[in-house]
């Protein structure tokens, strides 16, 4: 008999969506009209200057790797960006370009968190985040939050939950799957709790750009001691091109540039050179635009679910996301989501991938269709749920 796999691989859970997914994808191919309101990938391809630049690039030849920072000319760009947006003089020496978020959350777990350790996280919330902790033998410790706690950990919580093995705190904001904003004020609290009780927190930012009717601060704002991790792949459209960066303490660099050394090299080099044109005013204009579409979507999609039954107790600022309680209509959340897909062909996401609290009676919507295919979405599910109650 063969050694069985290791223990870490076994202990992380797939994506309970991606059976759905590949069903769906099944129906399609059957000649059925499925709406994708399932997977976290905005609609919208990436920016016509973004391939321009990523095009010039190859033409240029700039296809081999780069240094395991990143481009210096690009972590000028991204500290630039922080000035501007967030009045922040960011050191691009502190910058450190990485494939995807996925990376920078690499790279942050591996430095930060010896096995056994722990870091406290929202539940529900993004599930890598607790695989990248077994994956380098440490854990999270999930603390149950809820519309009361506008789904964020808060000092409070840090306090109730902090042990002997706590290393630290992730937060997320805009937050998926809920889209829950951290304010200026809940940052520093949560810092100053944080920090006192000799942790580190870290701060995923992936979403920011992407926030309806208040602007998202970021945490360096209020502290040079966090680590933020981004992506290129939400605001920035360029999901496929996998590219993120981390902003870390100056006396933490040394060491995670060992890491990216490493583990990966570099970040693709195509890409940073295609992602400087993301900072050109025309370019942020687009992504100004596309944000306005998904507010519209979000003022179109969560009214109407509400008046369907769904509760959506918090309206979310950011993101694309609206994370729905079911319970009303009964059932388990994998078992609904399932009859919608087969049903109706709507494809959402059950609650169980984004942890344990109350996740058999939630599900995520993702707004990422065009407004006609929402309202397609909504008569369908209002369709499908005479004959789920019936």
């Amino acid at each position: 008999m063969a050694k069985p796999y290791s223990a870490r691989s076994r202990a992380i859970e797939p994506f309970h969506v991606m059976a759905l997914l590949a069903r769906a994808n099944e129906l399609q191919a059957a000649g059925h009209d499925v709406i994708h309101l399932e997977i976290g990938e905005p609609d919208f391809t990436t920016a016509a200057p973004i391939v321009a630049a990523g095009q010039a690039a190859l033409a240029a030849g700039h296809t081999g790797y780069t240094a395991a920072r990143g481009l210096p000319v690009l972590r000028r760009a991204i500290a630039g960006f922080y000035e501007q947006r967030y009045g922040v003089a960011l050191d691009p020496e502190r910058i450190m370009v990485t494939p995807g978020g996925s990376g920078a959350l690499l790279l942050t777990s591996a430095l930060l968190v010896d096995p056994g350790q722990h870091w406290l996280l929202a539940d529900p919330g993004y599930p890598c985040n607790r695989h990248f902790l077994r994956l380098i033998e440490g854990g999270a410790k999930l603390v149950p939050v809820g519309p009361a706690e506008n789904y964020q950990l808060n000092p409070d919580l840090v306090a109730r939950h902090w042990d002997a093995q706590s290393a630290g705190a992730l937060v997320a904001s805009p937050a998926n799957p809920t889209g829950a904003v951290l304010g200026r004020g809940d940052l520093k609290d949560l810092s100053d709790a944080v920090q006192s009780r000799g942790g580190h927190l870290v701060v995923d930012e992936i979403y920011h750009g992407l926030t309806y009717g208040v602007d998202a601060p970021s945490v360096l704002e209020v502290s040079d001691d966090a680590f933020v991790l981004n992506s290129f792949s939400k605001y920035f459209g360029m999901t496929g091109w996998r590219l993120g960066w981390l902003v870390a303490p100056p006396e933490a660099v040394p060491e995670l540039e060992k890491l990216a050394q490493n583990l990966y090299i570099s970040a693709p080099s195509m890409a940073q050179h295609a992602a400087l044109a993301c900072f050109e005013p025309a370019t942020l204009e687009i992504f100004e635009q596309r944000r306005a579409a998904f507010q519209a979507r979000r003022d179109f999609l969560l009214p109407a679910l509400r008046e369907l039954g769904f509760s959506i107790e918090v309206e979310p600022q950011g993101a694309f996301y609206l994370y729905a309680d079911i319970s009303r209509f009964g059932g388990d959340a994998f078992d609904f989501s399932r009859f919608f897909l087969e049903q109706e062909h709507v494809a959402f996401t059950p609650g169980l991938d984004f942890g344990t609290h109350l996740a058999r009676q939630h599900v995520r919507f993702a707004y990422t269709q065009a407004l006609p295919r929402l309202e397609q979405a909504v008569e369908r599910i209002a369709r499908g749920l005479q004959r789920w109650q019936g």
